[in-house]
């Protein structure tokens, strides 16, 4: 192998590339002495074409990893996409397989990250602390309108108790709020915890707050829609942190409409690939359900940012770096819940 081909085996083609992104990546480089290509720009078929002479891709949330980018990453000898993330609903998984591409993922980064910022949403939206920063700042000190209550007592349902929530029910039974979880397998350690597991229809049925912690999959898919939202509590709070597509988005917004939705606080959202992780503030914004969304006063949006802590970003960069090395010297990755492909 000439040293052409040695040195072209260790660069990283980034996409979807931030400020932040560099600064890390940068940091925890010097143990594994990357060659580092970023592209502000998102993955898509018109953009393979920015990739030269690299074997990995790394790619975030919301990049399209489709079939169609496969083939072409193929055909520039491609060998390993590495998400910086771990949700993986953007890669067709079956293509990757066909066309004999590695995909790695990063399964775990400081789930506390996600869901500290889970329950910062529900304070915000329960004690109103964003209006009232304003309020003060513009010498109005009225509490008119500021009414919240306590958490304390509350039944709190989440659904999906993998990393994340499994550390946001420990947050909420630390508030002392009774906390009911739904998952396809249970888990013993929160059951001691003081975690009850029950059924999806009790989660909507019983909670007065819903917090969402599942991957995005055929069977999760608009989760909360028409029907669900019919049989859950009046002026119920829903909580999501993990993938926009869980919602659909038209159904909430009747019931917020309706009052029969209290409160919504989403970090995530549909169709966010239009717009999160970019400056609009000089557009007009094309998407009327967002724009629907941010016009009721009893909702909560932040553009993606629940992982955004400087621990979480730190596991980011070594733990990708270090699937990429295990990929590129062992074919393999010791942690299973790593590798997709």
């Amino acid at each position: 192998m000439s040293l052409n081909s040695i040195y072209n085996q260790k660069k990283i083609a980034f996409f979807s590339t931030q400020p932040y992104d560099k600064t890390f990546f940068n940091k925890y480089n010097d143990e594994f002495s990357y060659q580092l290509d970023y592209f502000e720009t998102q993955l898509n078929p018109q953009t393979v074409i920015l990739i030269e002479n690299a074997t990995i891709v790394c790619v975030f949330v919301n990049d399209i990893v489709n079939e169609e980018v496969i083939r072409q990453l193929a055909e520039k000898n491609v060998k390993i996409i590495a998400l910086r993330c771990a949700g993986f609903n953007n890669v067709d998984l079956e293509a990757a397989k066909k066309y004999n591409l590695k995909v790695c993922r990063v399964p775990a980064y400081s789930p506390q990250a996600v869901a500290e910022h889970a329950m910062a949403m529900i304070l915000t939206l329960n004690r109103k602390t964003h209006k009232a920063y304003n309020r003060v700042r513009e010498q109005n000190f009225a509490l008119n309108g500021l009414l919240g209550f306590d958490l304390f007592g509350k039944t709190i349902g989440i659904i999906g108790t993998g990393n994340i929530g499994k550390a946001f029910a420990k947050i909420a039974l630390g508030f002392g709020c009774k906390v009911l979880a739904y998952d396809i397998v249970e888990n013993d350690e929160m059951i001691k915890d003081g975690v009850s597991f029950v059924t999806l229809e009790k989660i909507f049925k019983t909670s007065d707050i819903i917090s969402l912690h599942c991957p995005l999959n055929d069977q999760t898919k608009h989760v909360i829609n028409k029907d669900s939202i019919a049989l859950m509590k009046e002026h119920v709070m829903i909580i999501n942190t993990s993938r926009g597509g869980l919602i659909e988005t038209a159904c909430v917004i009747e019931g917020l409409k309706q009052g029969k939705i209290g409160y919504l606080g989403i970090d995530v959202y549909e169709q966010e690939e239009k717009l999160f992780f970019k400056d609009l503030s000089e557009d007009i914004i094309q998407d009327d359900a967002i724009q629907r969304l941010m016009s009721f006063p009893n909702v909560l949006v932040t553009a993606h940012q629940a992982f955004f802590t400087n621990e979480a970003l730190t596991q980011i960069a070594l733990v990708t770096f270090n699937n990429i090395k295990s990929l590129l010297t062992d074919n393999d990755i010791k942690n299973k819940g790593a590798l997709l492909v």
